[in-house]
């Protein structure tokens, strides 16, 4: 493993220059649903807990809160995406920074994500979601709306629910590159052809090795990788997240590096990949070379990590964590 120098001045610098930087994020919105409680008995109708519900609470999920990240480090996201003409879709319609970009489809139901937590440990996940495409004409209205806007990067978040399609990737990548705006993606492997060209990918180690089709433990595992993936992509960057292993930073016609992990309790790793992009996409914005941002963004997950439930990292943390590297 490496250890890169990053200053606490520069890293103070580059988080002052989140502040507004208009940054839209493309992808899959959901809502995130907890039921928080506690278990103090077994069910007699079956072997599981019997939760006794305290409260519930709701939060935006998928590239939503991607867009959450954004605004948490003081950022001004523009959410792009398709939610259910239902109350979960108002909820996040009403809930995002700007819902200009959220577009009704009377076709499919908000995805919903419902976490039942005792005791501070998930006891169920239940998914309410239709995966299908979006339509020809929903397709057409976003492009329309994103290509009429101003930003200064684009985040696409896909969590294979159907906003990511050959023809709205190729479209939107297009515009992008005309408009000479970076491209960051999270990514799902079913797409993984379709980001291209783009400025930084950031695939999980199982995603990895679903792309590649061997094994990621090892860094000459982890490098193999990298190489396979820069020869399959058009990518200026890539970041492979290894979770305890850290994470592997490539960048074209240089040799790879490895940083450790900064976590030092881990209670939640819900939605890390999404501070992960976020941090990432606003450092390069802000002028960091790639290995700066990944430090950065690493020390951003391993604020998040450390909460329960779908959670930010603020300025200030950020920094504090960036401070005891």
């Amino acid at each position: 493993m490496t250890t890169i120098d990053l200053s606490l001045s520069k890293a103070r610098r580059t988080i002052y220059k989140f502040r507004n930087r208009r940054v839209l994020v493309l992808g899959d919105l959901m809502l995130d649903r907890y039921i928080w409680g506690n278990v103090s008995r077994i069910s007699p109708e079956a072997p599981v807990p019997v939760v006794e519900v305290r409260e519930s609470t709701s939060a935006l999920g998928g590239a939503g809160n991607v867009a959450h990240n954004l605004q948490a480090l003081k950022a001004a996201p523009l959410l792009v995406g398709v939610v259910g003409d239902d109350e979960e879709g108002l909820w996040i319609k009403k809930n995002v920074p700007d819902g200009r970009g959220i577009f009704f489809d009377t076709d499919r139901p908000t995805t919903v994500k419902t976490r039942i937590i005792a005791h501070h440990q998930q006891v169920v996940r239940v998914d309410q979601e239709k995966k299908q495409a979006v339509s020809k004409n929903m397709e057409d209205r976003i492009v329309r709306f994103i290509r009429k806007e101003k930003y200064t990067g684009i985040i696409v978040s896909d969590y294979s629910k159907g906003i990511v399609t050959r023809s709205m990737m190729s479209r939107v990548l297009a515009h992008a590159a005309e408009a000479h705006v970076p491209v960051f993606v999270d990514p799902k492997v079913e797409n993984f052809s379709l980001y291209s060209p783009v400025t930084l990918i950031s695939p999980n180690h199982d995603e990895t090795e679903r792309v590649v089709h061997h094994p990621c433990r090892t860094n000459a595992e982890v490098e193999q990788a990298g190489r396979e993936i820069m020869e399959m992509i058009s990518c200026l960057y890539l970041i492979l997240k290894r979770g305890e292993q850290g994470m592997s930073i490539f960048e074209r016609d240089k040799k790879p590096v490895h940083i450790p992990t900064i976590a030092r309790e881990v209670f939640d790793v819900t939605g890390a990949g999404d501070t992960v992009i976020a941090t990432a996409a606003l450092a390069l914005l802000g002028g960091m070379s790639i290995k700066e941002a990944a430090v950065m963004a690493n020390a951003a997950a391993g604020v998040v990590v450390g909460k329960i439930g779908t959670a930010t990292c603020a300025p200030e943390e950020l920094l504090a964590s960036i401070e005891n590297l």
